[in-house]
């Protein structure tokens, strides 16, 4: 039975994106880079275009280099503020790591014991373990991490190719954003134009309060953070907080990975307990003003996700395109959002769903 016009289109269309998606996944590595770039490319237009309207003496391409080098030196800092904190907390922890594993067994027995799950804590052994490899010689443990870093060659070598091909692509970009965007417009039949402005505008309007919102979210925790950890008297109180406040850009893992570094810090400075209590009271706190405060009032009353939809982006993202995905999961479901919408839109205006008599 041959298919009607609107079938045929829609089953010629669903082939086109099935065939686009796979080479997508094909190229994923590949692509990596690219998109990446152009995420900054579309989140620093702004800036570019703010900068040559206000010093108008200036060439676009020197406005391109100033908003980059401002944007990598601004992702430099984040990246270095973890340099004091690893620089003191490795010679700290190959000294106290061992009594730090009595201390641990010591408060955990107790409390093991009065809830009676007949568990202990051994440390021996483990500490005799730990021991042994931060006290081996040198060839001990370098001739393993050679090995592994010969098996995983490729991986770094891609990773730093990457690095190095980001900022690049990202200045070809930004210099010629107008006219990537006008090749674009250019492939859209004319009768989608409308639709297409349309969906490009409530999209840029999305995406921008995405980024205000997220942006203020960022300073907002990383003030928190700081403040919670010096009321303490942690040492790193200021770049642990700084960085815990500026990593929440990437959900879940940024909170993680700041948690776990004021707790390292808390537990080499700090008594077990105390440790505990600061960690628990000021990132279980920080939580909470994130989750029931400011994501909901400056970022997801804006772009409308449901929380379910903010983890399933993040999973799924993540396993199709590993940490970029998580990087760019809610901005991209923002996108999707916008697009949801609209088909929901038309299918309700449909005769599909009013029937062939509306």
């Amino acid at each position: 039975m041959p298919l009607n016009p609107p079938s045929k289109r829609l089953t010629i269309w669903l082939g086109v994106a099935i065939l686009v998606a796979f080479i997508l996944w094909i190229l994923g590595p590949v692509l990596v880079p690219f998109a990446v770039a152009a995420v900054l490319a579309y989140a620093l237009h702004p800036a570019v275009l703010r900068l040559n309207q206000t010093v108008t003496f200036l060439p676009r391409v020197v406005c391109v280099v100033v908003v980059e080098c401002l944007a990598l030196l601004m992702v430099l800092g984040i990246v270095l503020l973890l340099v004091p904190i690893l620089t003191k907390e490795i010679p700290l922890l190959q000294q106290q790591l061992p009594s730090l594993l009595d201390k641990m067994a010591a408060n955990l027995n107790p409390w093991l014991d009065k809830f009676g799950w007949g568990l202990t804590v051994d440390v021996g052994t483990l500490k005799s373990q730990v021991v042994k490899y931060l006290s081996a010689n040198r060839e001990d443990w370098m001739d393993p991490l050679i090995a592994s870093l010969k098996l995983g060659g490729s991986f770094a070598l891609a990773a730093v190719g990457n690095l190095v091909l980001i900022p690049v692509v990202l200045f070809y970009l930004l210099n010629e954003w107008d006219r990537w965007v006008a090749h674009v417009v250019q492939w859209v039949p004319l009768q989608w134009r409308p639709a297409y402005d349309n969906f490009v505008k409530e999209c840029d309007a999305v995406l921008g309060q995405y980024l205000r919102g997220q942006i203020l979210v960022m300073l907002a925790l990383s003030v928190f953070y700081s403040l919670g950890l010096m009321a303490f008297g942690l040492d790193l109180a200021l770049p642990i907080g700084v960085f815990t406040g500026l990593a929440v850009c990437v959900p879940y893992l940024g909170f993680g990975l700041g948690l776990m570094l004021a707790l390292l810090a808390g537990l080499l400075q700090f008594a077990f307990m105390k440790a505990l209590v600061m960690v628990a009271l000021v990132f279980g706190a920080g939580q909470l003003i994130e989750g029931f405060w400011l994501t909901p009032k400056w970022v997801g009353e804006r772009i409308g996700l449901h929380p379910l939809a903010v983890i399933f982006a993040l999973l799924a993202l993540g396993q199709i395109f590993g940490f970029v995905g998580v990087l760019v999961a809610l901005p991209a479901s923002a996108v999707i959002l916008v697009a949801l919408r609209r088909v929901k839109d038309q299918y309700f205006e449909s005769r599909l769903y009013q029937g062939p008599d509306a």
